[in-house]
């Protein structure tokens, strides 16, 4: 056939398969449909015994030619033919197919490439074309006996096609689309039969192996699961499952490889050291998310869906650490949830070093090495980056778990840039003898290669499918070398499914030991539970619930014992302050400020009782004494008194509650209190003065309230007299003794009548008497002397002039004190209605919205936690509720294994039966 009819029927399938590269990652010219990424390792169904990986329906299925159902009819075609040409024929077809699907792939690298690209497309097309016999041969012979055709495709291929007078072309058979498994069995042997080798990144996997992987990815994720439990229970390294820890020296490409797993640039780079802190990397498949996010759990920043924002805090926390340090051993802690990665426990360190740089200390090298052996410890397994342009021998990863493990069980070696040196120079380091390592070695080209630009540019998406296609790219033009029949493991997909199996192996390994040391763990978190505590159970939420619930109890007593009558009385006692500071201010004597005589008073209390009752001055007095008091702003007074009693008496429920231990909490309740009260306050402050606004102009007064006043100023005198003649006490304590106090008061009497002249002011003291004791006893002739006019005017308070409210001028004390109680009866009306009735209403409430619902579960796991003895219940608590947890998961976990392992016996029992019923028919063949 000539090359230009070559051509010609390769354009179609060009056209057909330009698409395609939107969905497949590497070109597979006899693929029907294979799964994507995010299929194999997202997907969690498990597919049942003897399916293909077309049967799941959460995969896309990308027809490029399909063979389901263009191979019956062109059999049918090629019955009378002879059997080697119709073979040649298929096998062309195919050849055709698989050339086309090759140059489907590059397509999009058209624009970009021009020319070259074109030569380099033909070359492909044509250059294999000699061998399509010898193929189609080998891979007949290869797959003939091993494929088992269904039987409508059996009489095609021995010619019984319209015999027997059946009723169209598959008489007895299955017609072939409804017959799915029969069809992907005929894309599956054609496709064998050709003897094409698959590029080492395609997905060979049957519909079991797919299916076991699956369930692979289970038990590793539930093992993940247990294992994150453990980190935050567990404080001994009995309690902790393994991890992967990637170590490698600068340069090596050891961040290249993460990405390549996750998907996307997330890691710190820079020029100097930037990696300073291990970082936990936990990857958690979500198969049915659709975006990609990561969480830092120490950090409570939320999901962060921007990875370039995950590698900038990534950057900053290892930045954070001093320089005179380096590096640190406190791990970040950072999780990705993504449909496309794998389930995952990884651990970045930092890179090591050979030599330190002038603005390093000097025994930084040794720290690296230090941090990383702390973590490459057992039962942890290592994932050891080496570059190919860099000796095995000089590899410093290897070097360093080769202390540690020796025999190379836990060590997986990763060998970077392949592409940088040549095919059989890299076959021959993985195929390295001289450091042998259980677990083998893995080829990648991980880096991203560079974006194109202009329409078909990168951006900020995934970066799997290009690492991949680079990747595949490579590998399969060098097929002699990586080739499946080589043997070797290379590209990034094969290092994921390495990961998850020997994570999901080792972690398997250490269950038993992990679940003794929980059932211990967990007796002795019962035993302290029930002796310390009584087997009395405590969360966070609870906590906060009874302290809240006995709060608002205390507040509902105090609010039933402080009412209209205790509002009041309080009141009325802060008015009765008020009155006597005007009786003290415009009746009673003023306080001594000199040793001079005082000036002579023209109308001295003492002659009150016998004034002119038409006397101007004492009814001025009276009438401006009045005017004060009504006019002292009664209503910010009462709220002002009444908004701090209730303040207080809060902060006393608060002083004899559980919150008291909580700096949190008290200021979330005084926060309640002082918002209810600021708020009502300005509205009842102008109520009540509003309310008491005709005391200003006229007060008329009753007898009976005339009696009343006069025995509650009576009360109110003798206590202030009390309260005069104990401070009288307490300044002749100070001084030293009656009899000094004595002599110092004669002193002060005889310089006030004028009988000693003083010299000076005083100020150095006078008399053999220093200033202090002068200042003293000046104090002491104060509180005498208004001791003695409290005596005076409570004999006329009590005698018969001030029986009677017609004499009010006589007896201003009794008048000013009804005038204080008309006040308090009226404002306390509005206070009850305004200010008291409010704040018990909303109070309550309020405490709900800021103490319940209104906190986050952080801010009540705080909150708990402020109060020690409160902590160390919730620690013992919580630490019992997650070690049985745990045992319910790995008992699962057993369960889920033994299953397995049940499935797998089934299997193999029906693969045995199967190929002796096989070997008990009669072959078939072509020929």
């Amino acid at each position: 056939m000539s090359s230009q009819k070559l051509l010609r029927l390769a354009r179609p399938s060009l056209r057909i398969d330009a698409p395609r590269r939107c969905l497949h990652q590497k070109p597979s010219g006899l693929q029907l449909a294979r799964p994507t990424t995010a299929t194999r390792y997202g997907a969690r169904r498990r597919w049942p015994f003897g399916a293909y990986a077309l049967h799941n329906l959460n995969v896309p299925a990308v027809r490029n030619a399909s063979f389901a159902r263009v191979l019956p009819k062109l059999a049918l075609k090629l019955v009378r033919i002879p059997a080697m040409f119709g073979a040649a024929m298929i096998g062309g077809v195919a050849y055709l197919q698989y050339q086309a699907t090759q140059a489907g792939t590059y397509a999009m690298d058209v624009l970009g490439r021009g020319k070259e690209w074109a030569s380099s497309t033909a070359d492909g097309l044509f250059g294999g074309a000699k061998g399509v016999a010898e193929q189609t041969r080998t891979g007949w012979e290869r797959t003939k006996d091993s494929i088992e055709w269904p039987g409508w495709m059996k009489d095609i291929l021995e010619g019984k096609a319209g015999k027997d007078g059946g009723g169209g072309p598959f008489p007895g058979g299955e017609p072939p689309n409804q017959s799915r498994g029969g069809a992907a069995a005929v894309a599956v042997g054609t496709g064998t039969a050709f003897g094409y080798a698959q590029s080492p990144e395609d997905d060979e996997r049957t519909g079991e192996e797919a299916a076991r992987d699956d369930q692979m990815m289970v038990l590793t994720k539930k093992m993940i699961e247990i294992r994150s439990i453990l980190q935050v229970v567990g404080q001994s390294n009995a309690l902790v499952l393994p991890s992967i820890v990637v170590i490698g020296s600068q340069s090596s490409g050891k961040s290249s490889v993460l990405e390549a797993i996750v998907g996307h640039e997330f890691l710190p780079k820079g020029s100097n050291m930037i990696t300073r802190r291990p970082i936990e990397l936990t990857l958690v498949n979500t198969p049915e998310a659709q975006a990609e996010y990561g969480e830092f759990p120490a950090l409570g920043l939320g999901k962060i869906t921007d990875f370039a924002s995950i590698q900038k805090t990534l950057t900053d926390l290892n930045l954070a650490v001093p320089a005179e340090d380096c590096v640190s051993d406190d791990p970040i802690q950072l999780s990705i949830y993504s449909p496309n990665v794998p389930d995952l426990s990884l651990i970045d360190l930092p890179g090591y070093i050979q030599v330190s740089g002038m603005d390093q200390p000097l025994e930084l090298k040794q720290k690296i090495a230090d941090l990383c052996d702390k973590y490459i410890q057992p039962p942890n397994v290592i994932l050891a980056i080496s570059a190919a342009d860099v000796d095995l021998a000089n590899s410093t990863a290897l070097r360093a778990s080769r202390r540690v493990d020796p025999r190379g069980e836990r060590t997986i070696g990763v060998v970077t840039k392949m592409d940088l040196v040549d095919p059989e120079r890299g076959a021959s380091i993985l195929n390295d003898r001289k450091y042998p390592l259980r677990l083998g070695y893995v080829g990648v080209v991980s880096r991203v290669p560079p974006a194109t630009g202009g329409l078909f540019s990168r951006g900020s998406g995934n970066i799997t499918n290009a690492i991949t296609k680079n990747e595949n790219a490579f590998f399969s033009s060098h097929p002699l070398e990586f080739g499946s029949d080589s043997g070797l493991a290379v590209g990034t997909n094969t290092l994921r499914k390495k990961l998850m199996h020997v994570l999901e192996q080792t972690m398997a390994a250490s269950l038993q030991g992990t679940s003794d040391a929980i059932h211990q763990e967990l007796e002795e978190a019962t035993y302290e539970f029930k002796v310390q505590y009584n087997d009395r159970p405590l969360s966070a939420e609870s906590y906060l619930a009874e302290s809240l619930d006995a709060f608002k109890h205390s507040f509902k007593e105090f609010a039933e014992s402080f009412g209209r009558a205790q509002v009041r009385e309080l009141l009325k006692e802060e008015l009765d302050q008020r009155v006597l500071d005007l009786l003290a201010q415009r009746y009673w004597n003023k306080p001594i400020t000199d040793l001079s005589p005082p000036p002579i008073e023209p109308d001295p209390l003492s002659d009150l009782p016998k004034a002119d009752a038409d006397s101007l001055y004492w009814h001025r007095k009276l009438d401006a004494s009045t005017s004060s008091l009504t006019k002292l702003g009664i209503g910010r007074l009462a709220t002002t008194v009444v908004a701090n009693a209730l303040q207080s008496e809060v902060d006393r429920l608060i002083n004899s509650s559980s919150f008291a231990n909580h700096p949190f909490a008290r200021q979330a309740i005084i926060d309640a209190s002082s918002g209810i009260l600021n708020e009502r306050f300005y509205s009842t402050s102008d109520q009540v003065e509003n309310c008491v606004k005709p005391y200003k102009y006229e007060i008329e007064v009753e007898d009976n309230e005339w009696a009343k006043g006069r025995q509650s100023i009576v009360t109110v005198l003798n206590k202030e007299l009390k309260a005069c003649e104990a401070a009288e006490k307490q300044v002749e304590s100070a001084i030293g003794g009656k009899r000094k106090l004595k002599d110092v008061i004669g002193f002060i009497d005889r310089l006030r009548k004028g009988d000693v002249v003083l010299e000076g002011d005083g100020s150095g003291g006078a008399g053999g008497f220093s200033a202090a004791l002068l200042a003293k006893g000046r104090e002491a002739v104060f509180l005498r002397d208004r001791a003695s006019t409290l005596q005076m005017r409570l004999l006329a308070l009590k005698s018969r002039q001030c029986a009677t409210r017609t004499n009010k001028y006589y007896c201003p004390e009794i008048f000013l004190d009804v005038v204080a109680d008309k006040l308090t009866s009226t404002a306390v009306l509005f206070l009850n209605v305004e200010l008291l009735s409010e704040f018990y209403y909303n109070f309550p409430r309020e405490l709900d919205a800021k103490l319940g619902r209104g906190l986050r579960p952080e801010e009540v796991e705080r909150f708990a936690r402020e109060d020690k003895r409160i902590a160390r219940h919730l620690d013992v608590v919580r630490r019992k509720e997650m070690l049985e947890l745990v045992l319910a998961k790995m008992e699962s976990l057993r369960d889920l294994e033994g299953r397995e392992k049940r499935r797998e016996a089934d299997r193999g029992r029906e693969m045995k039966g199967a190929k002796k019923q096989r070997e008990g028919q009669r072959g078939w063949g072509l020929f």
